[in-house]
């Protein structure tokens, strides 16, 4: 037999599978899914077999050195949906497997072979083992014993392959210890045991009580006794001791409060209806639940979940990174209990592998995670969720390019489900979709419990200025702050960026700090007194006086938490504060403990950037505040409008979620915005028409697609001369209705020492582009190759114009 492999190589000749044949120890082991170690040139390196064919069109093939898997670690389906993934990202199809799969699994490792029971093996494989719980691999494979033994107890369970990833990600054990004779040979040990022997004799009288296998370090404790007592035991074959996988526990073996089902309301009731009939009929189709913030949208996706888990199928539900908080974590484990495997970037590697590794063995019926989530091993999928389905994050930036949303949608055609996109104010191209019938639009209006959308008050800065109000705070925000303090209510205050201040500059000379690497100027963090880079890391301390006029007359300008915080802590000394950025939520745990802090009242004020945004639920706050809020507008991205409108809507949407009301105030300086005018009433449908307008005007999506070639190199003329290159080649290529921009330096021109230069196409319908596409990155392979060489990077679905 030979199995077709892609090898781990990225590079375009690789790009394509290879032939091996399959030794006869292998045989029934390797197939499609599992991970191989082949030969290829001078090296030995990892392969991912993709299918398995008869013969080969070659006369002479290499055979497979090692399998690593005896359980294939992609499905069937994963495998296809790689290979589609790979033709419309036009990303190498080794990198579309390897973005299917936890870190770990891409490490370094020594191979181990685990006896996870005592129950006896087959004789020859019991043989092995010796009376040992972990052995060499090697020691299997030398021992001619067939791999269908071995799989045959991997899928009982009573073994298991463990890689020893040299990164130390790798599966937890603990030690447990076990009789290893009947208890009538116990009762004779315990009788030859010399008197003087007391903590053996405890031991023995110990397992003479309570036969079943213990945890080393619990048995020790209980008898307070040393493994120096344990270890003669065991040598004399009385007691066993052998390792046993514990799957980590991201929550520290919290119980989660077991809840039921709300009652829907009519709207829901509406909503859900198609959904359900859909799951029932196991038919394809993509619904968009827009709904308000605080109408319930979570309730209606449990319910659904919920059926396709008494039809005996799985469930996807994906939610944006920053909104994975455990409140969203602990409504789906007290909802489906130990059904759920929860998958995101807090979680350390070998969390992240062991909740896949349960998804993997089909323990868990549900995954709740962030983008890569999308990738669950599941094989009987029955729905696909994407909540807050505008959020940027679902699309992945770099090497494979592609937006969960797509993956989404082309999983759920082969599963035959359903996929639902939620939110309170969806992307445009969504909407425009879902206008056109192309989706399923569905609607709630209204809040739970009848509560109203929250009052939202703009206020011009420009006129506080002219009023002499020099502060960050407008009258009418400090007033509202301080009032609710004064009512023990809670207040939310949301920037809309990080970092101290924006940029440190002379004031006699106008002499800006920058990062050396970087077209950008450096931010400043006042705890280290340091400027930082946020694109190379690059950091450096704060100077004492200016390094071009040497004038002491150096200030911050712009605004960051922090100093909103020192700001606030001026103006309202009894506030206590609690704030959530980049810096203080560093530390695993940090971003749980800050709100479980708020959310028991130990703090009045909530400050924070992005991640404060979005799915926070707590009674008792009644005001929102939020400072510069026209902050994005002015970035050079055509979605800037569209941005704005979705943060301010769902800032908003922080406030009077319970019974107490809730007020909003929108500081700004153009308070004649049409997206800030219209977030302030909860206009989507107004907004969506207005932007539209703007779009169809300028060529922009959902009217027309995109496609962003950036292209960088340490020298500048050459950046600048391959994106003319490539500019006129598309030119020529594409249709008179395709519109070439470019070449143009990017906006950040700079980034760690290497040139950048942009060219976009807009188009209605170029069937042909991605085999121009192909063209010019098979032409510039060799320059691309070379070490600091050119860097050619194309997004089909630019999000990122910076």
């Amino acid at each position: 037999m030979i199995a077709n492999v892609i090898v781990d190589v990225a590079s375009q000749n690789t790009n394509r599978p290879f032939d091996y044949e399959i030794p006869e120890k292998f045989e029934g082991i390797v197939q499609p899914g599992v991970r191989v170690i082949v030969p290829f040139g001078p090296r030995k390196i990892l392969g991912y077999v993709i299918s398995l064919s008869e013969t080969s069109s070659f006369s002479s093939v290499k055979k497979i050195t090692d399998v690593l898997d005896v359980i294939p670690t992609l499905t069937q389906e994963l495998l296809h949906l790689g290979k589609w993934l790979s033709n419309y990202t036009l990303s190498y199809y080794i990198s579309c497997l390897q973005v299917m799969l936890p870190q770990v699994m891409k490490a370094k490792y020594r191979k181990e072979l685990w006896k996870l029971s005592d129950e006896p093996l087959d004789s020859a494989l019991d043989a092995v083992f010796d009376g040992r719980g972990v052995m060499d691999f090697e020691e299997f494979e030398q021992s001619g014993i067939s791999y269908h033994i071995l799989r045959k107890h991997m899928n009982e369970g009573e073994v298991d392959v463990h890689y020893e990833v040299k990164s130390r990600e790798t599966k937890k054990l603990k030690a447990v210890v076990a009789p290893a004779v009947s208890p009538i040979d116990m009762e004779e040990k315990l009788e030859d045991l010399p008197p003087q022997a007391k903590k053996q004799r405890a031991i023995v009288e110990y397992f003479l009580q309570q036969p079943e296998p213990l945890d080393k370090k619990r048995l020790l404790d209980h008898l307070q006794t040393t493994p120096a007592a344990l270890k003669p035991l065991v040598e004399q074959n009385v007691l066993k001791e052998y390792k046993q996988e514990v799957f980590r526990d991201p929550y520290g073996g919290r119980e989660f409060k077991r809840t039921t089902p709300f009652t829907l309301t009519d709207e829901q009731e509406t909503a859900i209806r198609p959904i359900l009939s859909t799951i029932e009929k196991q038919e394809h189709d993509v619904f968009l639940l827009h709904g308000v913030t605080g109408s319930g949208k979570t309730e209606v996706y449990m319910q659904s979940i919920q059926q396709v888990l008494d039809k005996g199928e799985e469930a996807i539900m994906l939610v944006p990174e920053i909104a994975l908080t455990p409140q969203m974590v602990e409504r789906f484990k007290g909802r489906f209990g130990s059904k759920v495997a929860v998958l995101h970037s807090a979680l350390s590697a070998g969390e992240k592998y062991d909740e896949w590794r349960k998804i993997q063995r089909q323990e868990v019926q549900v995954v709740v995670g962030a983008r890569s989530a999308i990738f669950a091993p599941f094989t009987n999928l029955g729905l696909i969720i994407i909540d807050e389905e505008h959020e940027t994050s679902y699309k992945q930036e770099d090497r494979t390019r592609y937006h969960a949303r797509d993956v989404a949608v082309q999983r759920a055609k082969t599963h035959h489900c359903p996929v639902v996109l939620g939110s309170a104010t969806p992307s445009l191209e969504t909407y425009a979709r879902a206008a056109k019938g192309n989706y399923q639009l569905l609607t709630l209006s209204k809040r739970m419990n009848e509560a109203v959308m929250p009052e939202v008050e703009l206020v011009d800065m420009r006129e506080e200025l002219h009023s002499g109000n020099r502060s960050m705070f407008s009258i009418p925000l400090k007033e509202k702050i301080e009032e609710r303090l004064a009512r023990k209510e809670q207040v939310v205050l949301f920037l809309n960026r990080r970092g101290y201040s924006t940029f440190v500059m002379c004031r006699d000379c106008g002499h800006v700090s920058e990062c050396p690497h970087c077209d950008i100027a450096l931010t400043y963090h006042k705890r280290q007194n340091r400027l930082k880079c946020h694109y190379c890391s690059h950091e450096e301390p704060m100077p004492e006086k200016c390094p071009e006029c040497e004038s002491k007359t150096i200030r911050y300008f712009g605004t960051g938490t922090q100093k909103v915080e020192e700001a606030l802590q001026e103006l309202i000394p009894e506030a206590r504060i609690i704030r959530m950025d980049v810096d203080t939520t560093r530390r695993k745990g940090a971003h749980e403990r800050l709100l479980t802090q708020f959310g028991e009242g130990k703090a009045d004020i909530l400050l924070g950037t992005q991640m404060i945004a979005k799915g926070l639920d707590f009674g008792n706050v009644t005001l929102v505040g939020v400072l510069a809020a026209d902050a994005m507008l002015n970035l050079p991205d055509f979605r800037a409008s569209e941005k704005t409108f979705q943060l301010l809507t769902q800032v908003s949407g922080r406030a009077g979620r319970h019974e107490k009301s809730g007020e909003v105030v929108v500081q700004t300086y153009t308070p004649e915005h049409y997206s800030i005018e219209l977030a302030s009433t909860y206009d989507y449908e107004q907004f969506f028409q207005e932007e539209m307008k703007l779009r169809k005007a300028f060529r922009y999506p959902p009217y027309y697609y995109l496609t962003l070639f950036t292209i960088s190199h340490p020298n500048q003329l050459k950046a600048e001369e391959a994106t003319r290159k490539i500019t006129m080649f598309m030119q020529q290529k594409l249709s008179g209705q395709a519109h070439v921009l470019g070449p143009t330096p990017s906006a950040l021109a700079r980034i760690n020492n290497r040139y950048r230069y942009q060219c976009m196409v807009k188009y209605k319908k170029e069937p042909e582009q991605r085999k121009f596409v192909e063209r010019i990155l098979h032409y510039y392979e060799d320059e691309m190759k070379q070490e600091n060489g050119l860097q050619i990077t194309v997004d089909f679905q630019p999000y990122q114009l910076m």
